[in-house]
Formats: C-alpha cells, structure tokens, sequence
C-alpha cells in the first residue's frame, strides 16, 4: 500500500502529523494589555551600585529597560516587594528569571516576568542583591495600599519622573568628571547634575565663563561651587572668580574664588545666590549634587546670562574644601593643584544640542564612604546603638551600630593584635564577629558562617558595659563583619591586615647569615605548626628547608608568578642537582606569598604529623614529621626564578645557608648547629653520674660490703641512694626548665621518668621496712615479702636508668650530630662493660667466700649472739646453710685461728 502512495501525499501527512504535535504543545502565554500600567515609563531612583534606567511596562507580562546603567553585583535580580521600608523590601520576591550579574553601560533590553506575577502584585519594583540584601534602586508602581505617594505621569508623556539622577543629557569633563543637565528654557532655567568619583572633602565646580574672554577662562568665569558639609549634608553656592588665588579678605576687600554673597556683604532675597539645591547624595565613592539655575539671572554683575542656542565657554573644577571658621561662614575651595583635564579645564558647550557621552557608570577606585577607626590595642572600642542616618548598604533597619561616636564605621584591625570591645549597645542587642555580611544568626536563613568572636553573652549597658577582647590571627580572612546576633544589617566592615609578622607569630629567630627571618605558631592543641619566612635579601623565591643540609630536606618554596600571583611549593631533595627536587603534596593550609619591592614572604600553615594510609607510609611525605620537642634544623636559599613545570639548573639557588639552624619550637629561640646547650650537658652528666655511678654503687655496697662488722654497708648504701636520687631529681629540673616544658613523647623520656619513679619509690619501701627477725627467728612474710619488692624494684630501675642514658646520647644525636655522640656512645659501652666485669668478679669472690664459712672454719665467735649481716636473705644458698649449721658440729674458740 505504501508504494502507491504519492510523494506529495505523504509530505502532507508529515505536516499534518507535525501541526498535530504543536496543537497538543503547551502555547506560548499571550501577553494581553489589560493592566492600567501598560505603556508607562518609570525612572529607575538610584539607591547604590550607580543605577540609572527607564523601565517601559509593554503588556500585562514583559518590560523594556533603557538607557540602564548599573555597576556589578553578587546575585543580582528584579525583584518585588510591598514597601520600601526595611521589612517589607527585604521580605520581597524575585519577579524574573533575568539575573543582573554584569556591569551595564546604557544598556536596553526586555524582560519578562516570571508566569504567576502581574503588575498589580508588585507595589515595589527594584533591582536587589540576594547575597548582600542590597538595594541598587526602584521604581513605585502602586503606592495605595502601602502609604507611598504615587508620582504622576508628566502631562507631555507617560513617563513618571521622581530620580533626581535622570538627566537628558550628559558629558564627560574627565575620567573621574561628569556634568548631566536638563534644558527648561520655557521655564528660564537649566537643571545640572555633576557627578565626580572623588573623596567626601572635595569640591565640584562647574560655571560660564566671561563671554569677553579668548584666554585665562577661569578669571572673571560664574560657577557653581558644590560639595558636601561635615555632617555630610549637600550644598551648592554662587562663586565669582576675581584671581587665581583662594579666597581671601584685605583691609575688608574680598578677592580669589569666593561667594556671590561675600562680595555684597549679604544675600538680599536670593538675588546674589542664584543657584538653588535640588538633590545631593554619596554613592559608591561618588558625589552627586544637582542644582537649578535660571538661564538669565537678575544678578547683572557676578553672573553671566546663558544663552543656550549658543556655544559657550565653560570652566570645571575639581578639589578640597576648606570648612567654615569664625571669620568666614563658607566653604571655600582651595587649589586645586593638579595639571588641567585632570582637576580643572574648560570646553565649549551648547546646552540645547542633544549629548550623551558617558558610556557607563563612574566606577571609584575607593568606594567606602565611611568613617574608619583603626583600632588600638590600648583603647576600647566603646559600641552603642543610634539611628540610621548613611548605612553604607540600604535598606537597614532604624537602629545601626556607632562605634566610638561613628554610625556604622569600617573598622582596620591587625592580625595578632587584640581588639577590645566595651559593648554598651543594650541588652537586646549582642555584637559578634562574623563572616556572613548580613549578620543576625545566618543558621537561621540556612546559610554558614563562621562567628570569631562574641555570641549571645556580648551585651551590655552604659552603666555595667561587657568587655570583649578578640585577637585576629594569621588564619582570620581579610574582611569579616561586626553584626547583631538577633538583627540584620546593624554593624559593618572590619578589614583585617597584616601587622608586622612579629605580631602575627609567637616566635622568631633570624636563620643563618642573617639574610632570613623565620616565624612561627604552634597551635593551642599542639596539632599543628604555623610558618613563616621573610627575605632580607631580593630575590625572585625564597626557599626553607627542614633538614641538615639541602639534599634529604623537606622544602617549601614560595614564589611570584607572571602574572602576580604567589605560590608555595612542597619538594623533597635527595641530590644537588635539579633532577633531584621531587615535588610532594602536603596539606598545608593557609598558604600565602606575597613580594614587596622584590623581598619574599611565604606563610602556610601545617600538621605537626602528616596523615597516610598504610601503604604510602614508608614515603618522604609521611616521614615529614616535626617534634615540638626536638630542634627542628632550618636551612634556606634564594634564587632569581622558580617554576611549577620542569626545573632546570636555571632555577637552582644563587645563595644559601652555610649551616642549618636548630630551631627550639617550644622555647622560641634558635642555636648554631655545633653549640651544645650547656644546661643539657650537665643534665646528662649529673644523670651519669647517678645512674652510672652513685645508685649502682649503693647497690653493689648492700650486695658486698655486708662481711664488714658493724653497719658500714648500710651507711654507704643509704648515702649513695640518696646522693644518686638528689642529683637525678636536680636533674630533671635543669632538663624541665631548659625545654619550658615536659613532654613525654621520645623514647628517652620515657625510661627516664620511668627510671625516677622507680627509684623514688626506694626510700619509701625503706621507710616501711619490717622488723629484722632476731637471732635464730624465722623471717616473716612481711620481711620476705619486702625484700624482694626493694630488690625488684632497685634492680629494674637501675636497667631502666641505664637504657634512658643511651636514649638520651641517641636523642643526642639526633638534636646535635652524630660525630661526638658516637664517641660517647661507646664510652658509655665501656664504662658499663667494666662494671659489668667488676659485679661478676664480686659475685665470684662472694660465693666462694660463702663456700669457706659453711664448709670451712666457722667465723663464729664466743658471746656473738647478734645475726650475721653477711648472710643475704635472699640468697639461694641460704637455706642450705642453715641446715648444715643445725645438723653438723660447731667448733668454739675463743679466738680465730688465723686473724
């Protein structure tokens, strides 16, 4: 059946198939005109971020903006709300799915609104931030139900007017200069608007120059001289040129750049002043006054009529204000001072030819326009509440954060240095430092932040005010924000710097050859380790090492980049040669490198103990483990490029330590490689001393010296314990002081507190020593019992006081070479080798001198009824010599044969 089917026919059943397929599609919603704003036009009012624009409504679902200018965002979007109050803006509503994210320059374009908005639900149209809950600026559609006056259309359009920064026209003077204007010559006036990117104390002068003149513009010329107050109010005044000079008055005569009104001695119903303020406001880091004058002025002799057919000659300038004083209740303009086109110029204008060359909004290189406080740590931070007068981030609430007497300050703070707060702002109010810009508890609008300081305790009143004390550290990001706990937008900006580094790290030493400064911080939980290292030399990187020398070090290398940007590498050397630096990766954190005027510093943050699974552990990395209580051996070197690729022998050093440096983590202070701290050198002598002299002596007096009548052995047993346990404690603290600290982490330690334990426990079992049994008596339990404990315990702490002097020469050399300390090593060997001679040769003699008296002649004398010292309790021989003592016969003589 299909071959007998046409082509055309079955291309007609291919459309019809397809026209089936779009009917049952879901239509495009048709936009009717049914909403009473159709075709209105609204001026954008200008809240911040420099926006200017026209919003057009086309139909009951779409607009069209024009002539919109707009500086970037964060999260930028058309939004909707109620009212423009705080509350009612802030709990608003995205209206489009059209983001803002970009910086517009006269920009047209049309939007449509998302499917279930109207124009009726939006009393509010404005262009809002999400991330910062910024205002940049709106427009009132609808103003009955929210109590905001509804502007009208003007009677020769639909447009409604209400933003004073809506001109028709606009030129550029300079980069950082722009006059706009709008020409009413049916009204005999002109509206101008200038706009500079300059600083809160400057002037902007714009006028006519005298029609006469062919040079020197300025002199003779009528200008308008704006500004701002030092309560930041706006204003504009009436000048006339006479030199070029400042104001000033001689002999009564005023002359220089100075008020219409200073000229005549008063203003007489306005005719000497003829400029009149419409509006003024600091956006930005931009100022904007806009003033209206009349074209012809009934002031004939300081101003010049402005004939606006024509081409004129008109003069600006740019510079700081003088404030009033007693003598002259004006602001004056001083010098400007730069070369012209910059500060000051002049051009010819026709103010009724069309003209708008200002592509783009100013954009300020220094938009913060309040106050800054740069803390002391001396000095309190005294933090009250007050009414909202110039929040830098509109819409906020009523009441805002003064810091000593400035609403809503930047705060300047230095890493390292502590900032103190005296917070008097009332018990409702709680200030803590945050990372999240809008503050109020951001747990609650599911976002994250990070709070460094203060929290729900931080409140306090004027008569009993809570102290608040933070201290900035290397890790703290560059700009934080002081906010309320419970409110939004009621604190500001704190920008955090870096102070010198001796205040942001506890510890400094200066590395060898005095070309290197090394810092750092170990962390409160001994987890981790802060660095730093500064170049005293220039260099193109910088590089530290932790290591005896440069081949099997661990390096970390911080360079610049081309394009500006620091780095700090991680490498393990294992030859001189540039095929020998392997790259590694380390978690460090906190990493920065940064060069100024060619002097390198890097900083990173680091574990004391790297983390590795099983099978890398036997890798440089995870050998890269750092003792806070063993010298950490530095070394350095400099040269003139480094790279991330391939090194070549063009990225070796120039220059480099000639020796490493021992760096004491925990005492903050450095030493030479070859010096030997002193203090520790007679620590381990006074140990030898003990452990290889006093103490095992005491022990081979009471093991062999018992034959001696009398109690000899036992007073050079008890004299040499307690002289070896008195230099052994003496010791220990010569040891503890020296380090700042105990920290029983080496091996060394271990045995040697061991060691003193033990061996303080000697005295006490002595002192609860049980009776000795009389001559003939069983010996108790208790006393065998005791023997053995004393003869245990003295034993294994002599094993353990001899293993913590070969750990402390390895520990030794570890912290200070291995030349000398091998050297002592053996020594050691040797000296405990004699000894070890000299026991087996007193054990020998003793058993056989046990041997004579139990087989030989007795050594009993006549009326000797005391016991026998030399018998040892514990001997295993003891036993068999009492019984042969029962059951063989005892000869009595009055005297020894041989003595």
């Amino acid at each position: 059946m299909l071959r007998r089917i046409k082509p055309p026919i079955l291309l007609l059943l291919f459309l019809l198939y397809f026209l089936t397929l779009s009917c049952s599609a879901d239509p495009v919603k048709k936009c009717n005109k049914t909403s009473p704003y159709t075709g209105r036009e609204y001026e954008l009012s200008m809240v911040q971020h420099q926006l200017r624009g026209v919003v057009s409504v086309i139909d009951d679902c779409s607009f069209r903006v024009s002539q919109f200018e707009m500086l970037s965002g964060s999260d930028v979007h058309w939004w909707g709300a109620n009212a423009t109050d705080f509350d009612n803006i802030t709990s608003g509503f995205i209206v489009s799915d059209h983001s803002l994210n970009e910086t517009y320059k006269n920009a047209t374009f049309t939007v449509r609104l998302l499917e279930n908005i109207t124009w009726e639900q939006i009393p509010v149209f404005a262009v809002w931030d999400s991330f910062t809950a910024s205002d940049f600026g709106h427009v009132v559609l609808n103003g009955s139900d929210s109590g905001i006056t509804f502007p009208s259309p003007t009677p020769s359009s639909n447009r409604v007017l209400g933003a004073p920064t809506m001109f028709d026209n606009c030129k550029v003077l300079s980069k950082e200069f722009r006059i706009r204007w709008t020409l009413y010559a049916d009204e005999n006036s002109i509206e101008i608007g200038l706009e500079a990117a300059t600083g809160t104390q400057n002037y902007m002068a714009f006028g006519w120059a005298n029609p006469n003149a062919t040079s020197g513009f300025m002199l003779g010329a009528d200008v308008a001289m704006t500004g701002f107050k030092q309560e930041g109010l706006p204003f504009v005044d009436d000048f006339y040129i006479t030199k070029y000079s400042e104001c000033v008055n001689k002999d009564g005569s005023y002359s220089g750049v100075c008020p219409d009104a200073i000229y005549e001695g008063s203003d007489s119903g306005g005719l000497v002043n003829n400029t009149r303020l419409v509006y003024g406001h600091r956006r930005d880091g931009v100022s904007f006054i806009r003033y209206k004058r009349p074209l012809v002025s009934s002031d004939k002799k300081y101003d010049f009529s402005v004939n606006y057919t024509e081409n004129m000659q008109v003069v600006w300038a740019l510079g700081l204000l003088k404030p009033p004083d007693t003598l002259t209740p004006y602001y004056l303009p001083q010098n400007h001072g730069e070369p012209e086109s910059v500060a000051y110029g002049h051009l010819v204008l026709n103010v009724s030819e069309h003209v708008n060359d200002c592509l783009g909004p100013l954009d300020a290189e220094d938009k913060e326009d309040q106050d800054l406080i740069i803390a002391d740590a001396n000095v309190p931070l005294v933090v009250v509440t007050g009414e909202a007068l110039h929040y830098p981030n509109p819409p906020n609430p009523a009441k805002v954060f003064y810091i000593n007497k400035k609403e809503a300050p930047v705060l300047r703070v230095e890493r390292g240095v502590p900032v103190k707060f005296s917070i008097q702002a009332g018990h409702d109010v709680a200030l803590y430092i945050t990372s999240d810009i809008l503050g109020g508890n951001a747990s609650l609008r599911n976002v994250t932040e990070t709070v460094y300081a203060g929290g729900p305790e931080a409140e306090g009143v004027k008569a009993s005010p809570m102290e608040l004390v933070w201290a900035p550290d290397r890790n703290t990001p560059d700009e934080v924000y002081y906010q309320s706990l419970y409110d939004q937008k009621m604190g500001w900006r704190i920008q955090v710097v870096d102070g010198g580094l001796s205040d942001m790290y506890n510890n400094s030493v200066v590395l060898d050859d005095q070309q290197v400064t090394f810092f750092w911080t170990l962390s409160k939980d001994k987890e981790s380790i802060s660095f730093a290292a500064r170049g005293e030399k220039k260099s193109g990187y910088l590089a530290i090492g932790f290591g005896s020398g440069m081949v099997n070090s661990y390096a970390y290398v911080g360079w610049i980049d081309d394009i500006g940007k620091g780095h700090v590498n991680t490498y393990w050397i294992d030859s001189m040669d540039a095929s020998g630096v392997h790259p590694t990766v380390e978690n460090m954190t906190y990493v920065r490198c940064k060069s100024e005027n060619g002097f390198i510093t890097l900083e990173f943050t680091r574990p004391l103990k790297p983390s590795c699974n099983h099978s890398h552990r036997n890798s440089p990395k995870c050998k890269n483990i750092i003792d806070p209580t063993t010298p950490l051996k530095v070394i350095w070197a400099m040269g003139s490029s480094w790279t991330d690729g391939h090194l070549t022998e063009r990225n070796m050093h120039f220059v480099k330590s000639q020796r490493p440096v021992r760096v004491l983590l925990l005492r903050g202070s450095a030493e030479a490689e070859q010096d030997l701290r002193p203090v520790l050198a007679v620590h381990g002598f006074m140990m030898f001393l003990a452990w290889g002299i006093l103490l095992p002596g005491g022990i081979l007096a009471a093991r062999y010296l018992k034959h001696v009548k009398g109690d000899g052995w036992y007073q050079i047993h008890v004299y040499l314990q307690y002289s070896g346990l008195a230099i052994v404690l003496l010791a220990l603290l010569f040891a503890v002081a020296e380090l700042r600290g105990f920290y029983v982490s080496s091996l060394h330690v271990k045995f040697g507190i061991t060691a003193t334990v033990l061996a303080c426990v000697q005295p006490l079992n002595a002192f609860v020593r049980p009776k000795k049994p009389a001559n003939g008596e069983e010996i108790s339990s208790k006393r065998l019992i005791w023997e053995y404990l004393h003869f245990i315990v003295g034993r294994f702490a002599i094993i353990a006081g001899i293993v913590a002097l070969f750990t402390g020469m390895k520990h030794l050399g570890e912290r200070y070479g291995g030349e000398n300390v091998h050297g002592l090593i053996w020594a050691l060997i040797v000296w405990f080798l004699i000894g070890a001679l000299i026991v087996v040769y007193l054990e020998f003699r003793e058993k056989q001198r046990r041997r004579e008296r139990i087989f030989g002649r007795s050594n009993w004398v006549l009326g000797n009824l005391e016991e026998d010292d030399s018998t040892d309790l514990l001997s295993p021989t003891r036993d068999h010599a009492e019984k042969s003592l029962q059951h063989g016969t005892m000869e009595v003589q009055l005297e020894p044969l041989n003595r």
